[in-house]
């Protein structure tokens, strides 16, 4: 299994970010409420809110959180929340996916063209950007708790698809359809998943020169800081 070492490396800096923000409970919180609006209450028959709890589990959110979401959701005066991903051009031909998830597309999409007009970059077409990602299923287990090589031949057995490593992560790659039931495959050997998220994995990455880099950096956190935005991927390499 090849690796994506760079991917990697930012995928973990932006992960450290989320978690400061809390925005991983919040995206689930939305996610939860969206999916009793649209299906109802019962995840054995709501397969869309099925897979949000199985979600919220892999990510450690609290079950009381998650019965008070589902209650909120019941509500008649409580919004529903709409999945929106917008692809950007940063500097330097790097591209950009914002995944956002809101209850009012306007605001939002005020906020992502505030974004390029204070630093740089320009929104593009549907398609323009999205096509150079790959929707994948990413499990987190701690450096601490697991053997390099014994989680790699697992991991493989389990039907993973990709296998790396970051300062403080291995990190299991699977087909986003087959996450949670290689998840389980690796926790039947007793070893603990800190997280098992769905990613977006950029196929080539794009480099660019340090002014670049800086003035793409600066757009990334002003917009990871916008209310709305639950993640950002981009494909720019050598962050160092």
């Amino acid at each position: 299994m090849a690796g994506h070492s760079k991917w990697a490396n930012i995928k973990h800096k932006k992960e450290r970010a989320d978690a400061k923000k809390g925005k991983v409970f919040s995206r689930l919180a939305k996610e939860i409420i969206s999916a009793v609006k649209q299906g109802g209450s019962d995840p054995k028959s709501n397969a869309k809110l099925r897979l949000v709890l199985q979600k919220a589990k892999a990510a450690n959110f609290p079950a009381d959180n998650i019965e008070r979401n589902i209650k909120k959701a019941s509500k008649s005066d409580q919004a529903d929340f709409y999945e929106l991903v917008y692809e950007l051009y940063g500097h330097g031909g790097v591209g950009i996916l914002v995944d956002v998830m809101t209850d009012n597309k306007n605001r939002s999409a005020s906020d992502i063209r505030i974004a390029t007009n204070k630093k740089g970059g320009s929104i593009g077409s549907a398609g323009s950007v999205a096509y150079n990602f790959e929707r994948k299923g990413v499990i987190q287990v701690s450096k601490e708790d697991q053997d390099e090589e014994s989680l790699f031949l697992w991991a493989s057995e389990a039907g993973a698809e990709d296998f790396d490593v970051t300062y403080d992560f291995f990190l299991i790659v699977t087909k986003p359809e087959t996450l949670f039931e290689v998840k389980e495959k690796i926790e039947k050997k007793n070893i603990k998943c800190l997280n098992a998220t769905y990613e977006m994995i950029p196929k080539v990455m794009v480099s660019c020169n340090e002014k670049n880099q800086k003035a793409n950096l600066e757009l990334f956190e002003f917009i990871e800081n916008l209310d709305d935005v639950d993640a950002l991927y981009h494909n720019m390499a050598d962050l160092g």
